[in-house]
């Protein structure tokens, strides 16, 4: 009896089993049936290779707790297309959604972003479009949709999401006021570059100008204020029904005007005068500054005789004496026929001021002739040591990468050099000019070009003049490009002629911190700066102050922190993003830019194995080089 019992029992819980088991197979089945209906849906690269026959928390990209899909991390990895519904907003214990710096196009699913259990939703730096999403989890605490071209209004629902933190929505096409949100959690918020209106709310003028920037009709603090006509009603007219008014109104009124006296008069005529004074001694003042201003944009004022003299320029060829002014030194080779007489009578334009001087465009010839003319500031050595250096500087231009010295002019008052005129810019102008709907972007094969030109630039010197060979200078507006987008290098040789430039935040950016510490500029120096430029190649961003750019990042530190924390494709220039296919040859660039800028000068390659790095990039195999205790052996790449 006891075992018919026994039996019974085992047979019972053996069938009960399935009832057990089964909600979690349906979960983890339902997930999965979510997840491969969103990756057949979307276009995408051969790293998603999520497998039916695989179990789910074991694919790429996805994390589970317990038997539920918690987290879907795809970021940067080429994902392209619309969104399905009832896809990824079917995993309703999600908690993480990341699908950032990919290609994604269309609406947003309105079953993603009003998930119950979401918390963090990255969708920034794709092609998204359509309105604001209205229904939000209420757990939401980052929403993350920077970047994109989502248009509508800022919903009032947003006010609901109590525990939201971060909430970044610039660079999108969404319209409207700002509802007035009153969130006790969120430190950070982004608003600018949209198409928002009016003022903004009490409760959000706490937050930086930088929140709010790039909305030509919004206004209020921290922006401009907002102008508001204000009109006084008229004065209700009196008729009989109110005339227990008129003592009070007429006990009210203003006094009589008196006349005026002498005193005032001569006080007023006085007045008059002084403000009369100071408005012509402005425009005398505005009209020298313009005529100065005119002026400047000469290389040499016409001659003018007086008295046997000749009229000297109050600036550029200050130092020029009547006896040496033919005494222009033109290297073997060059085939320009104007003298320096004609030089400083060319009509010019500043293009730039530098650590080591004025650059100018200077046409002569009628227009014929153009070439680019360096007024040097702080020379430290004397005649011969510099006729020297400029013969070496001479010798290293014989370089396709190397803009090539022409012509110099040395006297105790004013050096001068003369280079060739580059009429495609600098690769800081191509990267950091106004970003319009004119204007063609660099892409991703013009920049490995740009870059590996350059690199061979900074090689050649370095070989040619032995180990103590430096540039000293490397900065983006020193790589200048030709009308095929071939780099050359220029500023050669000046570090050994000119003084030290003193260490400003505006320069900071390219310096080795052992050159800023020791004032001591070495192979491995330039190194460094060159690979703060290819860092500024890869991120768009800019390292030292211009004028016109406010914004300054300290490119090796913000790199590192970002991969540092999680591999991000955020480091990359947004309109790197855009194109499919060279995510894998970013990534082995910014491994080489972070081996460059490496903390430590002997963990840094040579310029010569940089040039072979960047060569090898489009081999089938990458060869790399790192030193086991460089920053380059430490870099996190994404999840294949």
């Amino acid at each position: 009896m006891k075992l018919l019992h026994s039996s019974i029992a085992g047979l019972s819980f053996i069938l009960f089993i399935p009832f057990i088991f089964s909600p979690v197979l349906a979960d983890l089945n339902s997930d999965r049936q979510a997840l491969l209906h969103f990756a057949s849906s979307v276009s995408h690269t051969k790293r998603l290779n999520w497998s039916d026959s695989d179990p789910v928390c074991s694919w790429i990209g996805v994390t589970c707790h317990g038997s539920r899909v918690t987290s879907v991390r795809l970021p940067g990895i080429g994902l392209a297309g619309l969104i399905p519904p009832n896809s990824i907003g079917k995993l309703d214990a999600l908690r993480v959604l990341s699908l950032r710096s990919n290609l994604l196009s269309g609406n947003i699913p309105t079953d993603i972003p009003s998930i119950p259990t979401l918390q963090f939703l990255y969708l920034q730096q794709n092609n998204l479009s359509g309105n604001f999403p209205h229904s939000l989890s209420h757990n939401l605490i980052v929403l993350d949709l920077s970047c994109n071209s989502i248009s509508g209004n800022i919903p009032t629902t947003v006010q609901n999401l109590t525990r939201l933190a971060k909430l970044k929505l610039q660079n999108n096409s969404i319209s409207g006021v700002i509802p007035s949100l009153s969130l006790s959690h969120l430190k950070l918020l982004n608003l600018s570059y949209n198409s928002l209106n009016g003022s903004i709310p009490y409760s959000l003028q706490k937050y930086p100008n930088s929140s709010f920037v790039g909305n030509s009709l919004l206004c209020g603090p921290p922006l401009k204020p907002c102008h508001t006509s204000s009109s006084s009603s008229p004065a209700p007219a009196l008729s009989p029904s109110n005339s227990t008014l008129l003592p009070t109104v007429v006990r009210n009124a203003p006094p009589k005007r008196k006349k005026l006296g002498l005193d005032s008069i001569i006080a007023m005529v006085i007045g008059c005068s002084a403000v009369i004074f100071l408005i012509v001694l402005a425009i005398y003042i505005y009209c020298n500054k313009k005529r100065d201003a005119e002026a400047s944009g000469t290389l040499k004022a016409k001659a003018s005789s007086t008295a046997g003299k000749t009229e000297k320029p109050k600036d550029f060829g200050s130092g020029v004496h009547d006896a040496e002014k033919n005494k222009l030194f033109f290297f073997p080779g060059c085939s320009y026929s104007f003298d320096l007489e004609d030089l400083l009578r060319a009509s010019a334009e500043i293009l730039g001021k530098g650590n080591n001087g004025t650059t100018y465009k200077a046409v002569l010839d009628e227009g014929s002739t153009t070439v680019v003319v360096k007024r040097l500031k702080e020379v430290i050595v004397g005649k011969r040591e510099f006729e020297l250096q400029m013969e070496v500087v001479e010798r290293i231009g014989h370089h396709p990468n190397i803009v090539p010295l022409r012509a110099y002019y040395y006297s105790k008052d004013e050096k001068l050099l003369v280079y060739n005129y580059m009429p495609a810019g600098s690769l800081f102008t191509s990267l950091h000019g106004f970003r319009g709907a004119e204007r063609t972007p660099l892409n991703w094969d013009s920049r490995v070009k740009i870059s590996l030109g350059a690199a061979k630039g900074i090689a050649h010197i370095h070989s040619d003049g032995g180990p103590k060979s430096i540039h000293g200078n490397i900065k983006s507006s020193n790589v200048l490009l030709n009308q095929d987008l071939e780099a050359s290098i220029t500023d050669v040789g000046l570090a050994q002629i000119v003084n030290f430039p003193p260490i400003i935040s505006r320069i900071i950016g390219y310096r080795a911190p052992e050159a800023i510490e020791t004032r001591k500029l070495t192979q491995k120096s330039d190194v460094y700066s060159y690979g703060v430029l290819l860092l500024e190649m890869l991120t768009g961003k800019i390292p030292i102050r211009y004028p016109g750019h406010d914004e300054v990042v300290d490119l090796p530190r913000w790199v590192r922190s970002v991969v540092r924390e999680e591999w991000t494709a955020e480091v990359f220039d947004v309109e790197l993003l855009r194109q499919s296919h060279v995510e894998e040859e970013m990534v082995q660039m910014l491994q080489i830019a972070l081996a460059c800028v490496s903390k430590v000068p002997e963990n840094r390659p040579t310029m010569e194995q940089v040039v072979k790095m960047i060569e090898d990039l489009r081999q089938p195999q990458i060869k790399t080089w790192a030193s086991s205790e460089s920053d380059y052996s430490n870099v996190q790449t994404p999840t294949p």
